[in-house]
Parts: structure tokens; sequence; C-alpha cells
């Protein structure tokens, strides 16, 4: 667990090398520490080493880890990082201070109507899939801004910023050139990207947001 606390001080130490390098305040970078497959005994030494902020992939998984947790550290915020169902966003609204994964009509519909019962939603982030993978969830680069404007205009949706999965075997900067560029041209000031092995790179593109699990966790 001392691992964990010494894990999370090296990352932070190279987001804020990486900002500064940059020629950005390192206050504007948060580190989302991604928990996935990690219980909460994990957890619990990133909290007692100061983290905050926290990442899922599965809402189910989240829904056995992370009431408990947030009762006790009401400060938490958690992130949902991973593909949303449809059928999961009731809960996902319930659980979750923001979602990194939106990304396609329908789960914009069922988030509509969330709003319209009076349910608060998290703050929200389009999905791109910048490679065009056809195994990864997101929207196409160039459907993105259409996309965006249907979530606002149709669906009501405040849109908040973009996210992005590189492919793995691929340099990451024109991905996230990509993000940067099409998050300026539709007015979107929050990007989410960078992992554990290229979250440094993600940082001189802007990254508000580093979703880092490895790195801070170990090996999954």
């Amino acid at each position: 667990m001392t691992e964990i606390a010494a894990n999370l001080t090296d990352i932070r130490t190279r987001i804020a090398k990486a900002a500064k390098s940059a020629g950005r305040d390192p206050a504007e970078i948060t580190l989302v520490a991604v928990g996935k497959t990690f219980g909460p005994e994990e957890m619990r030494a990133a909290i007692d080493a100061g983290q905050r902020v926290f990442g899922e992939n599965r809402v189910q998984e989240a829904q056995g880890k992370w009431p408990a947790l947030k009762a006790e550290f009401p400060d938490l915020e958690l992130h949902l990082i991973g593909p949303l169902q449809s059928n999961k966003a009731k809960d996902a609204v319930e659980l979750f201070d923001v979602i990194h994964t939106l990304d396609r009509a329908s789960l914009a519909k069922e988030l509509q109507k969330l709003k319209e019962r009076g349910r608060r939603l998290p703050k929200l982030l389009v999905q791109v899939n910048t490679g065009a993978e056809d195994q990864k969830a997101g929207v196409l680069p160039e459907e993105t801004g259409a996309f965006i404007k249907e979530c606002r205009e149709t669906y009501g949706l405040e849109i908040a910023g973009l996210m992005c999965i590189p492919p793995f075997d691929e340099n990451p900067a024109p991905h996230f050139a990509l993000l940067e560029k099409i998050a300026k041209r539709n007015g979107l000031a929050e990007l989410s990207m960078g992992m554990s092995s290229d979250f440094e790179s993600a940082v001189t593109f802007g990254a508000k947001y580093v979703r880092v699990g490895s790195a801070i966790f170990g090996a999954r």
C-alpha cells in the first residue's frame, strides 16, 4: 500500500513537470486514478495518500466498491471512463460525477429522459474514436461536430469536453492533437486523454483529465 502512495507522488511530479514544460499551470490538470479490477483496500490507500478523483470502467464494478467510500469521504469524485450501456444510464447518473463516454444518440436520449425526470446529470464528455477502430466505442472524428450539436439542440445536454483512447500501437500525439482541434472547433475546454504510458504527451496537448491506472496500482 505504501507503493501506491509512492507511485502517486511520482505521477503527480511527472504531470507537474510536463505541464511546466508546456507552459501550463499544473493545477489545470486532474489526475484520475483508475481503479479497474482493484478493490476498496487499494482505493483507500490512494485516498490516504491524498487522491480524491477516481475512474472506473464498469458501472457494476463501481457499484460494489464506491458507495461506502463516497459516504465516508464526501469529497471524492468518481468518473466513468468505460462504455456505458443505455440500460445502465440511471445507475451511472446516480453514482458518477463525470461520464467520459457519451458516444451515441440512444444514450443521449436516455440521459435526456433522466434529466426530464429531475435527475442531476453528471458532467458529460463525448468519446471520440480518433483511430476509427472497429472494435472501439466513440464517435468518428468527422461526425463529432454533428453529434455534439445533436446532444445540445435535440437532447438538451450540456457537453463539457471530449475523450479519446488512441490505438495502442500508434504514436498517441497525432490523436491528442486531433482531439484538441475538434474541441476548439466546438467550443469545448475539457479534454480527457492520456493513460499510464502517454499521459505526459497528453498534457502537452492540453489534457485536463489524465487517466492513470497501472502506473499507480500495478499490473492487472
